[in-house]
């Protein structure tokens, strides 16, 4: 796990809004904003924020679907934002996505067995086709006797294991996975869960897991990224991240996160933040946070932070005033 698998450097992804009759360009949305980032080969990276903040436009960026307006995407030591169409299909061989929603992420017209072939088939990769469709539907836990069922005939749970055998067919390095369990029972959660990272050790898979909710990047990230507005605000080994969290959004994050205990959930004090997400299409200067940071001072109204190391050299914060205190063991949800 000592080598870069995915280079993020100074990633924009900008949206033209458009108005008036001639449909002038009038502003953008900073959906992307100066972000940078990295995976190691084998690592899970967590990727958490509020809706809006810009999870999704940055997978897709990596996938090739929003053409950045600047920055690099670095894999395996190439920038992929200068690859040809052809070689943008060979990538694809290697990146590919666990959707968020298993129902509408699946044709209910095809049978789940043409499902999982669909990119075999693409790569021509179509020698015993049969044979490895069923071993990758044993692989996620599905019986391979519902080769010819239709994705009606499924729970939830069931339909994100077919999205997850055809992700896997192709047996690529990167799996970004946007919020899969999002739209799961919490029993069904856990398994999924487990499923990715039995196939991780397995496969030697890289995540780059999205996610709103934090008790379950816990369970799967070895490193965790917070995105406020386009930004990276947070980023730290999930250790460091839950038992020491800086920045005063990441706190008031996992002051959200429910406790078991009832009684500790009684006598904890939750952060709440005031006011709405700012508009990426207009954010705030300075600090992008400063709208609703209960520590803003005048000066972060006027510069803005940049994501630097702290004191043990890998947990990086983009916050002028952090928060110093550790969480205290009683309000972390354990794992």
């Amino acid at each position: 796990m000592s080598e870069d698998l995915l280079q993020i450097q100074n990633l924009n992804v900008h949206f033209s809004i458009k108005d008036g009759i001639l449909k002038k360009t009038t502003k953008y949305v900073k959906a992307v904003n100066n972000l940078s980032l990295s995976i190691k080969k084998g690592e899970t990276l967590g990727i958490v924020g509020e809706s809006g903040c810009g999870k999704s436009t940055l997978a897709r960026a990596v996938l090739g679907l929003n053409r950045p307006n600047s920055g690099s995407i670095l894999f395996e030591g190439e920038n992929i934002l200068e690859y040809n169409s052809k070689q943008m299909h060979q990538l694809r061989r290697d990146v590919q996505m666990v959707f968020q929603d298993p129902y509408t992420s699946l044709n209910p017209r095809m049978k789940i067995g043409d499902i999982i072939a669909a990119p075999l088939k693409a790569y021509k990769k179509t020698g015993k086709l049969t044979h490895r469709v069923k071993e990758l539907m044993e692989l996620v836990g599905l019986n391979p006797d519902y080769y010819n069922r239709l994705p009606h005939e499924f729970s939830g749970g069931q339909r994100q294991r077919i999205g997850i055998a055809r992700a896997i067919a192709l047996e690529p390095k990167l799996i970004i996975c946007d919020e899969p369990v999002s739209a799961l029972d919490v029993s069904v959660q856990a398994q999924v869960i487990n499923l990715f990272e039995d196939l991780q050790k397995e496969l030697n898979l890289t995540y780059m897991f999205i996610a709103h909710d934090l008790s379950v990047i816990k369970h799967i990230a070895d490193k965790v990224g917070v995105m406020y507005l386009g930004k990276i605000v947070e980023m730290s080994d999930s250790e460091s991240f839950y038992r020491n969290a800086r920045h005063p959004y990441t706190n008031a994050l996992l002051s959200a996160i429910p406790l078991p205990d009832p009684d500790k959930e009684k006598e904890r004090e939750r952060i709440v933040l005031k006011g709405d997400l700012p508009s990426p299409a207009n954010p705030p200067a300075g600090c992008v946070f400063h709208t609703r940071c209960p520590r803003a001072q005048e000066y972060c109204k006027l510069n803005t932070p940049l994501l630097e190391k702290q004191e043990n050299g890998e947990h990086q914060v983009a916050c002028f005033f952090p928060v110093e205190n550790k969480v205290d063991e009683n309000q972390v949800v354990k794992s």
